[in-house]
């Protein structure tokens, strides 16, 4: 949860995170976080007359035209729950809600590495995998709210497994899949008697994260690196569709591009050289979230002060 101010606009912007509430009923959960919002303005001195609008950010399946929250995975019972009505009877002031790639996309656009582009594509790429599309300068999010969930395309019978589909974008592109390679090379490897850095043992092998291969890649360990070019392959695959169904001027990557850039920008450019049609892959182009890990608070703020666009 963040209260701020955005290009001298005031703004209130609300993240449900999930560690803050543990163990609490929804609704509870609910009053605690609007409740904190009301605390932390009267910290920073602010009317709620200031206030321009509220933003809530919030992994989906949601829906920003009914205002609703509809049971996403990581909130366990938020189901069907009205939330953009509870927020605006609070507080008196128009809300918007929208799944975060679309609330990063958003922010991104606005006050990131998409300032002054009209097309752009956002891909989380962080614990799962979602994508925010800014299509002529607008917010597109489809007629289900639905539009980017690109983590779901398949792109091999087989792999890791990401947003319930072996072998899916997710499942090659986001922390979770890029900890179940590590753990599949691994195997392969002990197996065979040579030794992985990263993981000690069979037994080990639970304990394998993206960030622990990442670390063994940038000390020289082969199977970390063959690791993140599997995962790069893949991502080029993924993003030479997008750029040519879409034609972008911009895809900005998140999280866990800007740590890992180096050791999957070479497999992810050879990829797309290979696959996209010349015109649109020169007309785009490929950046880290240059709002880097301050992007979940900037995108529930952005939404705040887009409150009263809608």
């Amino acid at each position: 949860m963040i209260i701020g101010k955005v290009s001298s606009e005031v703004g209130i912007a609300i993240l449900a995170k999930q560690s803050m509430f543990t163990n609490l009923p929804v609704y509870e959960m609910i009053d605690l976080l609007f409740s904190t919002a009301e605390q932390m303005l009267h910290e920073q001195q602010i009317n709620i007359d200031q206030l321009d609008g509220i933003g809530i950010s919030c992994g989906g399946p949601l829906s920003s035209k009914k205002g609703l929250i509809l049971s996403p995975p990581n909130l366990p019972g938020w189901d069907n729950v009205p939330i953009v009505d509870l927020a605006e009877k609070r507080f008196k002031r128009k809300v918007l809600l929208q799944n975060d790639a679309n609330a990063c996309a958003v922010a991104e656009w606005k006050y990131g590495a998409g300032q002054g582009y009209d097309n752009l594509i956002f891909l989380t790429f962080g614990t799962g995998m979602g994508a925010g599309l800014i299509l002529n300068g607008q917010l597109y999010s489809g007629i289900s709210d639905l539009a980017g969930e690109v983590g779901h395309i398949r792109l091999s019978e087989n792999g890791p497994v990401g947003f319930g589909k072996t072998g899916s974008f997710e499942g090659f592109c986001s922390g979770g899949g890029i900890a179940q390679l590590g753990q599949m090379k691994a195997r392969e490897k002990l197996q065979m008697g040579l030794p992985v850095s990263f993981c000690k043992s069979i037994e080990h092998l639970p304990l394998i994260t993206a960030k622990s291969i990442a670390e063994a890649a940038y000390q020289g360990d082969e199977a970390a690196i063959e690791v993140y070019q599997i995962c790069g392959k893949y991502l080029g695959k993924a993003l030479s569709l997008f750029i040519d169904i879409l034609n972008p001027e911009l895809i900005i990557l998140g999280s866990i591009y800007g740590r890992a850039k180096s050791l999957v920008e070479q497999a992810m450019n050879d990829v797309i050289q290979q696959e996209v049609y010349t015109d649109s892959g020169a007309a785009c182009q490929i950046v880290a979230a240059g709002l880097s890990e301050n992007i979940g608070d900037m995108a529930a703020l952005s939404l705040a002060l887009m409150s009263n666009e809608v």
